[in-house]
C-alpha cells in the first residue's frame, strides 16, 4: 500500500509568548489533534508582534509544508497585526470581510454592545480568504492558501482546530509500539542506534525515567508499516534481553 505523508507546521505569534508572560497551551493541543488525523507536525516557530518577522516565517513555512496553522494576533487591539502580515505574505490587500462583518455585527447587536472600530478589526483579513468558524466567541479565523489563521486564546483556538481538522487531507496513520526497558540510555544507546540504522523506515525514540533513584527507559518504535514496526520491536526486545544476560553474567563473576 502506498503511504501518504501530509506535513504541517505551526507559527505561534505574540510578544507575550517570548517574554514568558503567557504560557503556550496551543502547540500541544494542535500536535495531539494532528496526530489523530495522521498529519505530521514537523516544525513550530514562535515570533513576536513584528510584521516582517511574521511574513518571513510564514513564507518560509508555507513553501515547505502542506498545512500551516497560526495562533494569535487576530484580536481588536493595535498590536494584533497577524491579518496585515498574512495579507502582506500573500501580496493581497487586507480588507473587511463582508461575512465576518455580518457575524460580528449581529453578535454585538444581540449583546447590546457597540460595534466599535476596534471590534471591526476582527473582521479584517486578506482578500479572498475563507472564514474559520468560532463557536466560542463568534470572531472568525480565516484560511488563505494552505495557511489557517486562528486565535491565540486556547479555548477559541481549540474550537477553530475542531472546525478545521475535518477539512484537511490526511495521511497514512503512524503506528507505534512502546517497550519498557529497565536500563538507562547509557546502556542501550549504542545497540539501539544499530537497530535504528537497520530499520530506517521506522523512528525509534528513547525516553529516560528516573524513579526511586533508578534509571530506566521507555522505548517507542514508530512507523507507517506494521511489519517494519514489529520487526524493529522484536530487535529492541532482543537487545534488552541481551543486556540483561550480560549484566547478570558480569554480576556472577
Amino acid at each position: 500500500m502506498t503511504q501518504q505523508i501530509v506535513t504541517a507546521a505551526m507559527l505561534a505569534i505574540g510578544d507575550e509568548l517570548l517574554s514568558g508572560r503567557t504560557k503556550d497551551k496551543n502547540i500541544g493541543h494542535l500536535a495531539d489533534m494532528l496526530l489523530l488525523a495522521a498529519i505530521d507536525l514537523k516544525e513550530v516557530r514562535i515570533v513576536g508582534d513584528e510584521e516582517n518577522a511574521i511574513v518571513e516565517a510564514l513564507n518560509a513555512l508555507r513553501a515547505k509544508y502542506d498545512y500551516i496553522f497560526t495562533s494569535g494576533g487576530i484580536g481588536p487591539t493595535h498590536d494584533d497585526i497577524t491579518a496585515d502580515a498574512v495579507s502582506k505574505a500573500f501580496d493581497r490587500p487586507c480588507e473587511y470581510n463582508a461575512d465576518a462583518m455580518t457575524l460580528l455585527g449581529e453578535m454585538y447587536q444581540r449583546r447590546e454592545m457597540d460595534f466599535t472600530d476596534a471590534r471591526k478589526r476582527m473582521a479584517r483579513m486578506p482578500e479572498g480568504a475563507a472564514l474559520i468558524p468560532n463557536k466560542v466567541s463568534t470572531a472568525p479565523g480565516f484560511v488563505i492558501g494552505n495557511v489557517h489563521v486562528m486565535a491565540g486564546v486556547p479555548q477559541v483556538f481549540q474550537a477553530m482546530v475542531d472546525a478545521v481538522i475535518p477539512t484537511l487531507r490526511t495521511g497514512t496513520p503512524v503506528l507505534s509500539v512502546a517497550i519498557s526497558c529497565p536500563f538507562g540510555e547509557g546502556d542501550i544507546g549504542t545497540p539501539l542506534a544499530a537497530i535504528q540504522k537497520e530499520h530506517p523506515e521506522t523512528s525509534i525514540g528513547s525516553y529516560p525515567r528516573y524513579v526511586d533513584q533508578v534509571f530506566s527507559t521507555e522505548i517507542v518504535v514508530r512507523g507507517r508499516s506494521r511489519e517494519a514496526v514489529d520487526a524493529a520491536a522484536v530487535l529492541v526486545r532482543e537487545m534488552i534481553e541481551t543486556i540483561r544476560r550480560e549484566k547478570e553474567t558480569a554480576k556472577n563473576r
